[in-house]
């Protein structure tokens, strides 16, 4: 079986703020870093990482400065002309209400639609988990975004959740577990086991 660890990156500025903090490359804010020392995951024998900032430098806190794998497909999607705002500097923006009122489905005015950064996203995970059977290793973690996350539950997650419902604070993770026999059959799922808050 293989164990991995699906964890959210800490606290940036933005995220204090409430931004829609995509394709920004910000780092962690100090508050985050502090925040990020409270918690305590087992290490793992492969750590994979979206490639921006505030992910690696997750990675090197939680993990004591670990050689990780940079997965492009990983990062969190692209929020188009609401990147780096908060709802309420959109607030009165006919898109932003369109976007509201689609539940998120529309694509975001620029940048990505939901359908859109969730295949990538999950490309992404396809890669990691078979790096981890082709290597046998049976224990890994995933440092990257709360959409990232959500869009890997909501996929492959038992049991079945709305996209929504997996959002998960910074620094928090899910351990998940899946079959590498069944998975290489197109048997895929991740049975969750527990989460860190």
């Amino acid at each position: 079986m293989l164990k991995i660890w699906l964890i959210r990156h800490g606290m940036t500025e933005g995220n204090r703020h409430q931004r829609y903090i995509g394709v920004t490359d910000e780092p962690l804010c100090e508050e985050g870093r502090k925040l990020l020392r409270k918690f305590t995951y087992p290490k793992p024998q492969a750590v994979f990482v979206s490639p921006l900032k505030r992910c690696l430098e997750t990675a090197a806190i939680l993990f004591d400065d670990p050689k990780v794998r940079i997965i492009d497909q990983l990062a969190e999607c692209n929020f188009g002309e609401f990147e780096n705002k908060n709802y309420k500097e959109l607030s009165g923006d006919p898109r932003y209400q369109a976007w509201i009122d689609s539940n998120g489905i529309l694509a975001f005015p620029g940048g990505e639609s939901k359908e859109e950064c969730a295949v990538r996203n999950q490309e992404g995970f396809q890669r990691a988990v078979t790096a981890c059977i082709r290597e046998e290793i049976t224990e890994a973690a995933l440092v990257v975004h709360g959409g990232t996350i959500m869009n890997i539950m909501e996929k492959y997650a038992l049991p079945k959740k709305e996209f929504y419902e997996w959002h998960i604070g910074n620094g928090c993770g899910y351990l998940v577990e899946l079959d590498p026999v069944l998975w290489k059959k197109d048997r895929r799922n991740l049975k969750l086991l527990g989460e860190q808050k």
